[in-house]
């Protein structure tokens, strides 16, 4: 069962994102911001094997938590997930695996999300 880091200030985002992508069969973590999300990579036993991170969030933005997740947890691959399509020109957000716009419809997402485990683990690409 792979394990994805959801990063999100908004409550019924995480909240909805949990449930769905537990639904999908993964083992679904959250944080309310980037300093948060770091902190839960830092003291986790085993990093996550994906991080779903969105980029306005109060504390520490998507953006500088992109930053300090490539110089610290390269091999952790992350998909920006946020309502705002102007960041995709951003080459601070090129670091990411993909980009994709919220939406309230999730397939694009999950989508996404087997592709880059696909990706990263293709021996075990199944949740």
């Amino acid at each position: 069962m792979k394990t994805i880091l959801v990063v999100d200030d908004e409550k019924n985002i995480r909240r909805l994102y949990d449930k769905e992508l537990t639904r999908e069969g993964y083992k679904v973590l959250v944080a309310s911001n980037g300093k948060e999300a770091l902190q839960m990579v830092d003291a986790a036993p085993t990093p996550p094997d994906l991080i779903v991170l969105d980029i306005r969030m109060p504390k520490m933005d998507g953006v500088e938590t992109l930053g300090h997740l490539m110089a610290k947890h390269r091999k952790i691959p992350v998909i920006i997930n946020s309502a705002y399509s102007s960041h995709m020109d951003n080459y601070l957000t090129w670091a990411a695996e993909a980009y994709v716009i919220k939406s309230s419809d999730l397939s694009e997402l999950k989508s996404k999300i087997r592709e880059v485990i696909q990706k990263y683990y293709p021996a075990d690409a199944t949740a």
